[in-house]
């Protein structure tokens, strides 16, 4: 991210015709917090965001009331804006509703002409290759930022606009749980069988075979949501076990 919104000034005329500026600081803190350069748990500071932005506090308080409608900070009285902590509980319940819209998109594009596949199948193709570079090098961050890029590439193609915003939101929320699940671990063994697993839903909507696509991201959705899950169990298990030996 940018330390400062542009400065150029046609360049922050062109960003401020087509959106506001507390639009942009909105953005601008929403892809902090789900690439992790804002953990969850942390707090959000008015006068500190608006220095790092190059922009007066009430753009950054505005932002803050659009990233609490997204669910990704939550605001508590006399205390401030912190970054949301996504619990175990949570996550099942946006893992569960998750697979549910995932399987209306791949079942939607596999319904689509073939014609209508054939124009967009070599940029997937091709997005999937680098992943699967990225993935053989132990490219965590941008293998990962291959992955998430393909689900919403996805969405996108369905041409509803109302259910790629809702998928979105649902995605951020469990970037939240994900940075809580990885933040002491970078679990790398995964990367190859996500890569896997997409190019078989790819080769499945291309088939036109939408039963088998469902299948296949469920599947690949429930084997995320376990490995991030024991993740976090790992991680706890671990925690009391060094406590004890500082004592």
């Amino acid at each position: 991210m940018n330390k400062q919104l542009p400065d150029h000034p046609s360049s922050a005329i062109q960003l401020l015709q087509s959106h506001s500026l507390p639009s942009l600081v909105q953005q601008h803190l929403e892809t902090m917090i789900v690439t992790g350069q804002l953990a969850p748990g942390s707090k959000l500071t008015e006068i500190p965001l608006a220095e790092l932005l190059g922009v007066s506090r009430g753009p950054v308080r505005e932002a803050f009331r659009g990233l609490e409608e997204k669910g990704l900070v939550r605001v508590e009285k006399n205390r401030g804006v912190f970054v949301r902590n996504i619990t175990a509980t949570e996550a099942d319940e946006i893992y569960e509703v998750r697979v549910a819209l995932e399987e209306l998109i791949v079942k939607k594009l596999a319904a689509a002409p073939p014609d209508t596949k054939a124009s967009w199948l070599e940029s997937l193709e091709t997005l999937l290759s680098s992943a699967e570079k990225l993935a053989s090098n132990g490219d965590f961050a941008n293998a990962h930022a291959c992955n998430i890029e393909f689900h919403d590439r996805l969405a996108i193609l369905t041409g509803n606009q109302t259910l790629l915003d809702s998928y979105r939101r649902l995605v951020n929320e469990l970037s939240l749980f994900r940075h809580q699940a990885h933040v002491k671990v970078r679990d790398a063994s995964s990367l190859m069988a996500s890569v896997r697993d997409h190019q078989a839903v790819l080769a499945a909507i291309t088939e036109g075979d939408g039963k088998l696509a469902c299948r296949l991201i469920r599947v690949h959705i429930e084997a995320s949501r376990k490995r991030l899950q024991r993740l976090l169990a790992d991680q706890e298990a671990v925690i009391p076990l060094l406590t004890e030996r500082k004592q």
